[in-house]
């Protein structure tokens, strides 16, 4: 058995609840639930601060393994939410036809 670091459970549990944050954004965004996606967000921000203290000097194999996990999940999440917002583009451009760029006009000023 070894020897575990003050910081090592904590950092570990820590990591764990990361995934099943991100793996709870990612049904929301299946879902579609904007509250979903607020609190994992919340969530998210809230277990960074704690692990912000943390380096990366701290990481065992465990952990290590773990924080990739989370980035791999964060990193596919993100790609999500890339792909859901290009498509609302799309949809909003078909409505509108396509993106003008407003023309930039100049006047005197009136005194």
């Amino acid at each position: 058995m070894t020897a575990i670091t003050m910081s090592e459970a904590p950092m570990a549990a820590s990591l764990r609840q990361m995934i099943a944050v991100l793996q709870a954004e990612r049904q929301a965004l299946a879902a579609l639930d904007a509250d979903g996606l607020i609190g994992s967000a919340r969530e998210k921000e809230a277990l960074c601060d704690k692990l912000a203290g943390l380096g990366p000097e701290v990481l065992d194999g465990e952990t290590r393994v773990l924080a990739e996990t989370a980035r791999q999940l964060n990193e596919v999440n993100r790609r999500v939410r890339n792909l859901l917002a290009a498509n609302v583009a799309a949809r909003i451009e078909a409505l509108g036809g396509p993106r003008r760029m407003p023309r930039a006009t100049y006047s005197t000023a009136r005194i």
